[in-house]
Order: structure tokens, then C-alpha cells, then sequence
């Protein structure tokens, strides 16, 4: 069945034709992290069927949004990742993320929730702590962004090699993001913790002092394979 469209010389309705779909800029947000198998997408998806996903994800490649690549031997898996075109819808989930951000102010009981959801919203908050990996430890979970404009921005679980370490509960990573608590406040509040680590430190190595980030650690990207 052909895909619908607004059929109107509008530039924001043609970008509709392409994103508009329930599910399409949230699959995005998931593959902003890295090439991502499709079990991985759909675990991170919570409430996707199967079929939609696999719409989705068609539909986006015919858009040229993303792509999707055979993984070489001995990984007999495929993942998909987005094109250029598709990590240029970055600014649009940010500023998504940044409008929809006073409606966090209460979690609803069927809310799902992954920590590195919180990673657009929070990354330009993380600039200030210096060009490199800063990895992001909160109860639901751990995540890295990396904070020199590198690509992937960010990933899912811990850095292979962070240059900081910023442990936070979410209600403070909420303030933070949204820009109502300075992230140097929170630290000098003990709100947040930031932990410097040795330059190219591996994940759980001794923590350094806790004031900005070194430079220089590549981002470690959660590239799993598919089944």
C-alpha cells in the first residue's frame, strides 16, 4: 500500500511525509545512538509490534533515513543505522525533547523509562565538562554521550573508556536537561557526583577528582548484531 502524504509544496509538510508516522522519529532517537539490530530496537521500542517496526524501518529506508547492513563474518546479523539524512534530524529531536520536557513533571504508572532516553536532552548540558566521553550512571540504568560533536552522540551502557563519570538520580537529570538546575550546581550541591577519570581510563577504573572532564576518548557505541 503506498504511503499517504500531505501532497502539499510545503517544505515542514514534506518533512511530515517522511517523519510523521507514529514511531519513526523515536527509532531515530534509538539509532542516533549507533547501528542497532532490529531485537535490540524493539526491545528499546516498548509497545511497537513487530509488524510496525518492520514498516518503520522500511519506510525509512525508502525515505533514505536509514540503512541497513550485513554485519561481516563470523556475525551472521544484519543492523540498521541512519544515513547522513538521518542523523540530520538530531536538532529535531532536541528540540522535541527540549518542548516536551515540562511534561515530565510527573512519571504516569505505565511509563516506560531507559536511562539513555535522557541522553539528547542532557547533551548540551555535558559541553561545559570538556571535549571527550562523559559516561551517565543513573538507577535505571547507564549511559555515555560524547560531548566533542563525534558521532554517535551517544550510546547505551557503559563507556569503554570515559573521561568522566556523572552518577545523578533522574529527577535531577530532568532539571538539569530542561535547564531549571545549572549542572556545576548540582555537582557543588552534591546533587550530582562528577568524577574525573585517568585520559583513556577503561570502564571501572579508580576515579580521579571530581571537577570537568579530560579530552580525547572515543565514544564506545553499542553495535550489537541481529539475530
Amino acid at each position: 500500500m503506498p504511503r499517504r502524504s500531505y501532497d502539499q509544496y510545503c517544505a515542514a509538510a514534506r518533512a511530515l511525509d517522511a517523519v510523521g508516522d507514529r514511531w519513526t522519529l523515536l527509532i531515530v532517537r534509538e539509532l542516533l545512538a549507533g547501528p542497532r539490530r532490529y531485537t535490540d530496537l524493539h526491545a528499546d521500542l516498548p509497545g511497537v509490534s513487530t509488524d510496525v517496526l518492520a514498516s518503520r524501518l522500511k519506510d525509512m529506508e525508502r525515505e533514505g533515513l536509514a540503512t541497513r547492513r550485513r554485519l561481516p563474518p563470523p556475525a551472521p546479523a544484519s543492523v540498521y543505522e541512519l544515513t547522513p539524512r538521518g542523523t540530520a534530524l538530531l536538532p529535531v529531536l532536541t528540540a522535541l525533547a527540549d518542548w516536551g520536557m515540562p511534561a515530565l513533571a510527573e512519571r504516569r504508572p505505565t511509563d516506560a523509562l531507559r536511562a539513555h532516553w535522557f541522553a539528547i536532552p542532557l547533551a548540551r548540558h555535558l559541553a561545559g565538562l570538556g571535549a571527550g566521553v562523559v559516561e551517565v550512571r543513573m538507577d535505571e540504568g547507564v549511559f555515555h554521550v560524547r560531548t566533542d560533536g563525534g558521532e554517535p552522540l551517544y550510546g547505551d551502557g557503559p563507556a569503554g573508556r570515559p573521561d568522566a563519570r556523572l552518577t545523578l538520580d533522574a529527577d535531577i537529570c530532568i532539571a538539569v536537561a530542561a535547564g531549571s538546575l545549572p549542572l556545576d550546581h548540582a555537582i557543588r550541591d552534591g546533587r550530582a557526583k562528577l568524577e574525573t577519570l585517568p585520559h583513556g581510563a577503561p570502564h571501572g577504573a579508580p576515579h580521579g577528582a571530581p571537577h570537568g572532564a579530560s579530552a580525547g576518548a572515543s565514544a564506545g557505541v553499542r553495535a550489537e548484531a541481529p539475530k
